[in-house]
């Protein structure tokens, strides 16, 4: 009988297994996590205007694990050595004939006074502490920016801070207060959202304009402090500040044989399988691929490259061809608390359509049709 692990619960490793279940009903199938639940992070956005709650969005996952016949190891890894074969953690040693990588990534977290700002993408703890900043103010300036890892052209977080910072605007105008604060984008790309496609960066700089979003763009980040973003074009005040680093990989790569890009993720193929070692793959923002600089960190990527590299895993388990690459592609809603934008781009098509209330409930709806596989 094959003995597969996954490390991390997230949108690959939850991939993972459904699609190994679905090829393979005997494989056995262990999934190491510190928790056994999903946190569905693209809903994390609706946490600060109360539209989505705590329990609404971390989904236990002791009953899918039981449909999946999985064994969940409760524990973090922090290490892996003999070709990828054990895999070391906090809670002991795990053996395998073959291994999935979907544990994320890590922000990189060295900007002097980056402990003034909130990473909201960090999950729900993030999202809650935005939430109740919020609820405190009645007034006063706030700042929103992104930034990425030079070295890893893919490994940034940038469409999340664009619905945080309109969503935060809808928020404030819903609760009649947004004429007392000031909200300022910032990052040191001059073109922010041109990963989503040539059309975004004037549509979303329209969008801000629109709403009375100040924006400094194209300034490399100095630091931060508990009032201030210094950046060396100039500082300005914020007495909140959102801020969303680049990725690079988890430290528990260093413990390990695993061949690292330049931005510190792990080198793979265009069928997931990570450089130079045997029935190890690796997917989400854990990887470093081949493919366009625009190529995304997000769940919907996550999940094709998810897809693939379980099947290709199996195949070579069972001495076949592992030859499934996954499609890049970009896809996502930006929304706004009560309009969502929505974008798609692949590498021979890229569609911008206008706000509308219709991909606002679209999202939600995916959120539901999503969620139910899980809970």
């Amino acid at each position: 009988m094959k003995n597969i692990t996954i490390i991390g619960s997230g949108f690959a490793g939850l991939t993972a297994v459904r699609q190994l279940r679905k090829q393979d009903k005997q494989c056995e199938i262990t999934l190491i996590s510190p928790r056994a639940e999903l946190q569905y992070l693209p809903s994390l956005i609706w946490i600060p205007s109360g539209l989505r709650k705590r329990e609404d969005i971390i989904i236990p996952l002791q009953n899918f694990f039981k449909r999946m016949n999985v064994k969940f190891h409760a524990a973090r890894v922090t290490g892996l050595r003999e070709g990828g074969r054990i895999v070391e953690t906090d809670n002991g040693e795990i053996k395998n004939d073959g291994l999935i990588i979907a544990c994320g990534g890590r922000f990189i977290k060295k900007l002097q006074g980056i402990e003034n700002a909130i990473t909201p993408c960090e999950g729900i703890d993030a999202a809650e502490a935005i939430r109740d900043r919020l609820n405190k103010m009645d007034g006063g300036s706030i700042a929103f920016g992104f930034a990425g890892n030079p070295k890893e052209p893919s490994a940034m977080r940038g469409g999340p801070m664009f619905e945080f910072l309109f969503g935060t605007d809808t928020l404030l105008r819903q609760r009649g207060i947004r004429d007392k604060f000031e909200l300022v984008f910032f990052t040191p790309a001059p073109k922010p959202g041109n990963r989503l496609g040539p059309k975004a960066v004037s549509k979303l700089l329209d969008e801000m304009k629109k709403r009375g979003i100040q924006t400094h763009l194209g300034n490399k980040m100095k630091a931060f402090e508990s009032d201030k973003v210094i950046t060396e074009g100039g500082e300005f005040d914020a007495d909140l500040i959102i801020f969303m680093p680049g990725m690079t990989g988890n430290k528990w790569f260093d413990n390990s044989e695993l061949p690292r890009s330049e931005g510190g993720m792990i080198k793979a193929d265009r069928h997931c399988k990570v450089e130079s070692m045997d029935a190890v793959y690796v997917a989400g923002d854990s990887g470093s691929f081949p493919g366009p600089d625009w190529m995304p960190k997000q769940a919907h990527m996550a999940d094709l490259q998810a897809e693939a590299a379980a099947k290709n895993l199996l195949a070579e388990l069972n001495g076949q061809s592992a030859d499934a690459t996954f499609k890049v592609e970009l896809m996502c809603i930006i929304d706004s608390n009560n309009k969502g934008m929505m974008i798609s781009r692949t590498e021979s098509s890229n569609t911008m359509l206008p706000q509308t209330i219709l991909f606002h409930w679209t999202k939600r709806l995916f959120e539901w049709w999503y969620l139910r596989k899980y809970r």
